[in-house]
């Protein structure tokens, strides 16, 4: 099962970021985890919001760059080795990890938000293993 997460390409300057955030906020669009990294020049603003679809596009009517992505959203026990447990079977696979962020839920369990160079292979690996994925809306229930 997969998530949308949303991604923003903005100039790092000061006041950017907020103006991103300024236009989810009015169209009512809420954050349920972001990460941010930046260059000299932009930065990447990865963001799982309840509705990326219309966060997609009310961000383009204002000028921003953004992209919607597929990205496997883990729960895992929260205990050491747990993770590196995960990852091991994913790397047997031969599937890249892209990148992965964590998500700060009041919960027994750890999520992290992992992006692979092939979601769908990742997600059999998560299935077979009887590993949770949850999606946006699931999230959000949180």
């Amino acid at each position: 099962m997969f998530a949308k997460q949303l991604t923003v390409f903005i100039e790092n300057r000061s006041g950017r970021l907020s103006e991103v955030l300024g236009v989810l906020k009015t169209n009512n669009i809420n954050i349920l985890s972001l990460s941010l990294a930046d260059t000299t020049e932009f930065g990447l603003l990865r963001l799982i919001v309840d509705n990326a679809p219309l966060g997609k596009e009310k961000l383009q009517e204002n000028g921003f760059s953004s992209l919607l992505s597929d990205v496997s959203i883990i729960k895992i026990p929260h205990k050491a080795g747990s993770l590196q447990a995960l990852l091991k079977i994913i790397d047997e696979s031969g599937v890249n990890i892209e990148y992965m962020y964590g998500l700060s839920i009041e919960s027994e369990e750890a999520h992290v938000v992992l992006k692979a160079s092939d979601t769908k292979k990742v997600d059999e690996i998560l299935t077979a293993n009887g590993v949770k994925t949850l999606t946006c809306e699931e999230l959000a229930k949180l």
